[in-house]
């Protein structure tokens, strides 16, 4: 089984069904099933075949959902791109998926065609109203999740129509998603987080969605009042915006809602516990990664234990092992290996990155964390120096690279520091060889990098502490 043949469970099954809400436009499953239908035709009519990658670089909008949904039903693979990336990060992707063509509303520097949504939409519309007579394999390719590595290259995890499928049967039936849920997502759909959780769960569960094109502070308390969802997946950085919401507005949606969800990067405690004082709910923590999906939450009928991702999820097994690929005792620190039908199909084109990613049939996936004797696992951190911020990954190398490309910088090394609202944040320390001016640093990082890599701060430092190997000592640089 692929995926178009189980989100028939509502394009098929519940099509005369109100299924999405956007920028107050309503949707049946039917009208969304016909739209990417003939936006599916359009794509194999310009010579797309199964196994043809397509990027997309879109703000959340009812055009991402089309263009998905058609990949999936004519078998291309869809690439998305975040919409923070700038030329430089682009460029990379680009040149390492090799796409047929980008879809977009930004004129890029392509060499592939670059659509726009309002194109392709005149395009198909006089396109037939079936599905392409595509024959596409569960083992086949469906996504590819750009996520970056340690040596700042960045790398594509192959997400098959299996990952995604047995993702989605796992989470709604674990946390009990109906197609009575009301769901209210403002995730980017181009984090597998939006695109792997969000949308896939409201598709096999048939609940209404109401789609943002991102959180925003400023109407996001509006729109829960207004729509009044059941469900909402978030990261932590907003349930801290949410903390900031009156007292009578936080129960008023507390008491319409049935589950809040968190992930990306670790909740703190204290936001655990505040949110609980002023909506009325826990919220629900689990685990996943770009290459492997979920693969653990807390139970949503049972004991939410602030600061732990809970349980493996059904049919993924885990297990915590030492430096020597030994097994550590509870309540021991060790790497998480995964293995399981959520585990993605390797690094595209990276054969040797893949070989490098398992042992003896089991995902190293770099993260550490102990196990209580009742089998629930807190995170400790990573191997390597990963900053998650606000839900997004950010890996120093790429930073320290670009900012080693400057003129007046010699040397440079970017770690993570706390932050309430974001987790952590990126902190530049950087031995210069010429006048130094950071806001004139900061604003050309602004011009190459997402917003989010953009260190906070930058530090002047006269060396960068090193091991008798050469290695950056991180944890010896000052606090910024």
């Amino acid at each position: 089984m692929n995926l178009c043949q189980l989100f028939d469970l509502s394009l098929l099954g519940r099509k005369d069904t109100v299924g999405l809400e956007y920028d107050g436009v309503s949707y049946t499953f039917g009208e969304i099933d016909s739209r990417s239908n003939r936006l599916a035709q359009l794509l194999v009519a310009r010579g797309l075949v199964p196994g043809d990658r397509l990027c997309c670089y879109l703000a959340n909008c009812v055009e991402m959902i089309d263009l998905y949904l058609a990949c999936v039903k004519a078998g291309i693979i869809f690439v998305p791109i975040n919409i923070l990336y700038r030329d430089r990060e682009i460029s990379h992707i680009l040149n390492d998926a090799a796409p047929r063509a980008v879809v977009s509303q930004t004129e890029l520097d392509c060499p592939v065609p670059v659509w726009t949504p309002s194109e392709l939409a005149q395009a198909a519309a006089g396109l037939p109203d079936s599905r392409p007579e595509v024959s596409v394999d569960g083992d086949a390719p469906a996504g590819i999740i750009y996520t970056s590595g340690t040596t700042g290259a960045s790398k594509g995890a192959v997400l098959t129509h299996h990952n995604f499928a047995i993702n989605a049967t796992n989470l709604v039936a674990c946390w009990g998603i109906t197609a009575a849920d009301r769901f209210l997502l403002a995730l980017p759909l181009f984090h597998v987080h939006g695109l792997g959780n969000g949308i896939h769960c409201w598709l096999v569960s048939g609940c209404r969605m109401r789609l943002l094109e991102r959180f925003d502070q400023r109407s996001a308390a509006s729109e829960f009042l207004d729509f009044q969802p059941t469900l909402f997946f978030g990261v932590p950085t907003v349930y801290v915006r949410m903390l900031d919401f009156d007292s009578a507005t936080a129960s008023r949606i507390g008491s319409a809602a049935r589950l809040f969800v968190s992930g990306s990067a670790p909740l703190p405690a204290e936001v655990l516990r505040d949110f609980e004082k002023l909506y009325g709910h826990t919220i629900l923590e689990r685990y996943g990664m770009s290459e492997t999906l979920m693969n653990m939450s807390n139970p949503y009928a049972g004991e939410r234990t602030a600061g732990t991702v809970g349980l493996p999820l059904p049919g993924i097994s885990a297990r915590l092992l030492n430096a020597a690929g030994e097994p550590v005792a509870e309540g021991e620190t060790g790497e998480i290996y995964l293995r399981g039908p959520n585990i993605f199909a390797g690094y595209w084109r990276r054969e040797e990155a893949t070989k490098e990613a398992f042992r003896d049939g089991w995902f190293r996936t770099g993260d550490l964390a102990t196990r209580s004797p009742d089998g629930y696992y807190t995170l400790c951190g990573r191997k390597s120096d990963l900053i998650i911020s606000g839900g997004f990954n950010i890996y120093p190398r790429e930073i320290e690279e670009f900012l080693q490309e400057q003129p007046e910088i010699s040397e440079a090394a970017v770690k993570g520091v706390a932050d309430r609202a974001r987790g952590e944040v990126p902190v530049a320390y950087v031995v210069v060889q010429s006048a130094f001016d950071a806001d004139g640093i900061e604003a050309r990082c602004r011009a190459s990098l997402a917003s989010f890599k953009i260190p906070r701060r930058f530090v002047v430092v006269d060396t960068l502490p090193r091991n008798a190997l050469g290695k950056v000592q991180k944890h010896l640089l000052p606090e910024g």
